[in-house]
């Protein structure tokens, strides 16, 4: 392997193909509904929040498993235009990752994923020249054994870890360990840990693993995080939802783009909030993703919902 070159960002972690299929309500049980018509676009979390990235002018590089099929020439053809460094495994015969997304009148999405056992991405199938030669990295965890072990090296390496967790996945608690900013779905925090109370959940997550940050999206309610001394909530801005789709990729893509452009940790979160809700005015997991200026525009002049949290700044 030749020498590997130094990028901002590295991901390991899902893609996938996303159905969109719009609909005006959500079928009810044993209905039967017409839909009009339907779009095929990449997607995947950390596929998807690697190529916003790279649009705001970070340098990147994925590192992930496709089938060898229509849907794998996809990815490589996104990932080729936006500019990002794809390290691909294939699978001969396999597959790529699908998913079949529901889209209601009111732009919410429901999900319905297909993945080949085959396409689980394997520790020996990365190099950890690509994890370290980064000034951080990204996981989803869904192939959790992979991203454990580059998570491991990124953290002995001084490179931080950034994890979107949404599932409580055998071996999880291994890879926490290793994450530095602990950004995950509302209600994984109390799954993982047993307590009904969000703050305290996040709190001791905090504790558990040692993180430097926990935080839970919230949709309309934006983001509560706890730093380890104090809690920060940046509730969302008011757009015109189209597509949820992705909101929470773009919304680890925000936070990441502010870190390492060393802001304050509030405008990181009022970064992502802001990208997140550009990303829910557009179809599909990617087709909001505007530049930085468009982001801080509607930062500037864009009212948010209402602040749901009235936090605590004690442990």
């Amino acid at each position: 392997m030749g020498k590997v070159s130094k990028v901002d960002l590295v991901g390991v972690g899902l893609n996938a193909t996303d159905t969109l299929i719009p609909l005006e309500i959500y079928p009810a049980l044993g209905s039967k509904v017409e839909y009009r018509n339907v779009t095929v676009l990449p997607g995947g979390q950390v596929a998807t929040t690697v190529v916003a990235c790279q649009t705001w002018g970070l340098q990147t590089r994925y590192v992930g498993k496709l089938g060898d099929d229509s849907a794998a020439e996809l990815h490589r053809k996104a990932f080729a235009q936006a500019g990002v460094e794809a390290q691909l495994v294939t699978v001969a015969g396999g597959a790529s990752p699908q998913s079949l997304i529901l889209v209601d009148g009111a732009g919410e999405r429901t999900v319905l994923c297909r993945r080949d056992e085959r396409l689980v991405l394997q520790p020996g199938e990365i190099d950890r020249e690509w994890i370290v030669n980064a000034r951080a990295l990204h996981v989803d965890g869904h192939d959790t054994a992979a991203a454990t072990v580059a998570a491991r090296w990124a953290h002995t390496a001084g490179v931080p870890v950034i994890a979107d967790l949404d599932e409580t996945y055998p071996g999880v608690e291994e890879l926490l360990e290793n994450i530095d900013y602990l950004i995950v779905s509302r209600d994984f925090p109390c799954r993982l840990t047993g307590e009904v109370d969000l703050e305290k959940a996040l709190r001791r997550m905090q504790r558990r693993y040692g993180c430097r940050l926990t935080a839970a999206t919230l949709g309309p309610d934006g983001v509560l995080a706890w730093d380890g001394r104090q809690f920060h909530h940046t509730p969302a801005y008011c757009v015109a939802v189209v597509d949820t789709t992705g909101a929470g990729d773009i919304f680890h893509a925000g936070f990441i783009y502010g870190l390492l452009q060393g802001w304050a940790l509030e405008r990181q979160l009022d970064f992502a909030c802001a990208a997140a809700a550009l990303n829910c005015m557009a179809s599909g997991a990617r087709g909001g993703i505007q530049s930085v200026e468009a982001v801080e525009k509607l930062m500037a002049t864009t009212s948010r919902y209402y602040a749901a949290y009235c936090v605590s700044s004690s442990d």
